[in-house]
């Protein structure tokens, strides 16, 4: 069992950043798939950056490359998500989710889920 807790969300103007982090119990982190999703009001969730095991590989969602980095130290529990150049349209809840034998961008595929943080960012 793996409990995810989501911080670092917030409001913040165009062209702002923030960094979000994801803290997770259990001993077993460092054999997870990490990955972060959002999801904005009236739409589906959907991912936004994923990283393996190790921190070795890192995948991204088209809107987020470039501008936004995920990282893990799983000496700490912890993946983080730093968000650049934030613009309104990345307003959203963002999640953090653990995956036991996954890496990708398919939501169904993780097992574990945080309960989200409030990303807004005003115009």
């Amino acid at each position: 069992q793996v409990q995810l807790v989501e911080s670092g969300g917030g409001l913040v103007q165009t062209g702002g950043s923030l960094r979000l982090s994801c803290a997770a119990s259990g001993r077993t982190f460092s054999s997870y798939t990490m990955g972060w999703f959002r999801q904005a009001p009236g739409k589906e969730r959907e991912f936004v950056a994923a990283i393996n095991w190790n921190g070795d590989t890192t995948g991204y969602a088209d809107s987020a490359k470039g501008r936004f980095t995920i990282s893990r130290d799983n000496a700490k529990n912890t993946v983080y998500l730093q968000m650049n150049s934030l613009k309104p349209e990345d307003t959203a809840v963002y999640y953090c989710a653990a995956a036991r034998r996954y890496f990708g961008h398919e939501s169904p595929r993780y097992d574990y889920w945080g309960q989200g943080t409030q990303v807004t960012v005003s115009s």
